[in-house]
């Protein structure tokens, strides 16, 4: 459907929106990047991507989002620091703001899919007043064909206004940003922040409230699938991997950051990608830094210069710099975005304490307890101010955006390992050798043969060891890898260092888990490090 301009064929006052300018509805990516170049909003690189800077915000602000507190959700919500509760008359107040505001701009109308299982979609529909956060929606959101969009009927809807801010004093909010959600009405309002991510974890946040509902487990991971039809997914925080590990160009890619595990297999819940990409490597990631020289793709906070030329090194403006495209760049993307059930299940963990091994093998209620505890560091540039990393913890490898319990998810995972028999791995693509600032980055292309050969089944009939520590397996053997890596003390200086430091870190997971304890059971609970 070509662009066309308001009132006549779609009636946005169904939203409460009476447009006073020219509004959009569902541009094409030629005139979205027309529209951005013309208004001074991004510059045009050497290749074709649309480069733009996000301002002050070049992350996440997970302090200031905020889930109203309504009588249709309240009693399944996991209120905290996560979802911070906010009144419905401050709901409605941050709306009216926004609405005004929208109703004296241009309007740039997305409708769109989350969710790759007809079964289990929702339609989207972003409004915004900037084109580049429109190209943002229609790239990582599932595009509709020209049939649904001529009976298109929205069911989730984010209204989006960078400029707008809140009053903290009249609004209940932390500061002029905020990012809320109200499940009832399955609407969100962004303001305050030109960060393109809030707009896709906001609606991820919807769909982790809206599948468990359906039967369906939501899932913080990127997903790929061989071809012998093997599927692996890889839970891990922003920088750990994902997007990196699961672009295999011996596999299929069917997603990079989100998916749900139903009744007949996984589903992708977005159409494109989100990748960091600070010195990425044309060596190291070819696919995604193709990506990087393509039209379509957007770049956030990339340095460019004069002539158009990146820099993908350069970390002046953030760490965080990020590559926004359609799954489809990928040359082996997979494009059902569909495939079965997993037969291996990864975590990955950045250990800034440089303790865990590259890779482990997890029995069931081991994979409970490390998915609760979703160990790993918060990597520089990823939430504001964080500047280097930072060991956390972070359930479920994706806490930000769990509307409810940890518990609900544990459990929806517990019964899935059950049915389906997959293998679990601690990945740790994190240090070696020492903590960060003393170890190195373990390398790439050990934790590619790893996975290879998790991914393959060629670990099943090595030899391993147990930790008696931290009580999981660990190969002793793989080849094409070198074996000092799969025993971390040995790459220490100094080997009692390294058991203080793994006695602290048994001790964090036993702190932290206290929390989990008594839902979770004393089987998961002793499944833990023997501090």
């Amino acid at each position: 459907m070509t662009a066309t301009e308001l009132p006549g064929h779609v009636d946005l006052t169904e939203h409460g929106i009476r447009a006073g300018g020219r509004v959009y509805l569902n541009p094409t990516t030629s005139m979205l990047y027309t529209h951005a170049l013309a208004r001074n909003e991004a510059v045009l690189a050497e290749g074709g991507p649309l480069v733009v800077d996000t301002g002050r915000y070049t992350g996440r602000s997970p302090q200031d989002k905020f889930v109203v507190r309504e009588p249709g959700s309240e009693e399944r919500i996991w209120w905290g620091s996560v979802n911070q509760p906010i009144a419905e008359e401050s709901f409605d107040r941050l709306r009216e703001k926004l609405v005004a505001h929208l109703e004296q701009t241009v309007i740039y109308v997305v409708d769109a899919f989350a969710g790759a299982d007809p079964a289990h979609r929702i339609a989207v529909r972003v409004i915004t007043d900037h084109p580049y956060h429109a190209l943002f929606a229609r790239t990582l959101f599932i595009e509709a064909t020209e049939e649904e969009l001529a009976d298109f009927s929205p069911q989730a809807l984010v209204l989006h206004a960078p400029e707008v801010e809140a009053d903290p004093a009249e609004d209940g909010t932390r500061t002029g940003t905020f990012i809320v959600l109200h499940p009832s009405r399955t609407e969100v309002l962004i303001g305050g922040t030109f960060y393109g991510g809030e707009i896709k974890k906001s609606i991820f946040t919807v769909m982790n409230d809206r599948l468990p509902l359906e039967g369906i487990l939501p899932m913080h991971c990127s997903a790929n699938v061989g071809h012998d039809d093997r599927v692996a997914i890889f839970f891990g925080l922003s920088g750990t991997g994902k997007t990196t590990l699961s672009a295999d160009p011996a596999r299929l890619l069917i997603g990079d950051d989100e998916h749900g595990w139903g009744g007949t297999g996984i589903f992708n819940i977005e159409g494109g990608c989100y990748a960091k990409t600070i010195r990425l490597s044309a060596e190291a990631e070819p696919e995604i830094y193709r990506t990087t020289r393509t039209f379509g793709t957007i770049l956030e906070n990339v340095i460019v210069d004069e002539r158009g030329v990146l820099d993908l090194d350069d970390d002046s403006k953030t760490e965080n710099t990020r590559a926004a495209y359609k799954l489809e760049q990928i040359s082996n993307a997979l494009p059902e975005k569909r495939a079965g059930h997993p037969e291996s299940v990864i975590f990955l963990t950045a250990d800034a304490f440089g303790i865990l091994p590259p890779i482990a093998r997890l029995d069931r209620d081991q994979a409970l307890f490390y998915f609760l505890s979703g160990f790993t560091a918060k990597l520089a540039g990823t939430e504001i101010g964080v500047t280097e990393p930072q060991p956390t913890f972070s359930t479920c490898f994706g806490a930000p955006f769990l509307p409810q319990p940890p518990g609900v998810y544990a459990r929806m995972l517990g019964e899935k390992l059950d049915r389906h028999g997959a293998t679990v791995w601690l990945v740790n693509t994190g240090w070696t050798g020492g903590p960060f600032g003393e170890g190195r980055r373990m390398p790439i292309a050990a934790t590619r043969a790893l996975l290879d050969a998790a991914l393959s089944g060629a670990l099943e009939g090595v030899a391993y060891r147990t930790d008696e520590l931290f009580g999981f397996e660990v190969p002793v053997e793989v080849p094409g890898v070198d074996s000092t890596l799969l025993d971390p003390r040995s790459t220490w200086r100094d080997p009692e260092a390294y058991d203080r430091k793994a006695r602290e870190l048994a001790a964090m997971f036993r702190d932290n888990f206290g929390k989990f304890a008594a839902e979770a059971g004393a089987e998961v609970a002793a499944a833990g490090p023997h501090v």
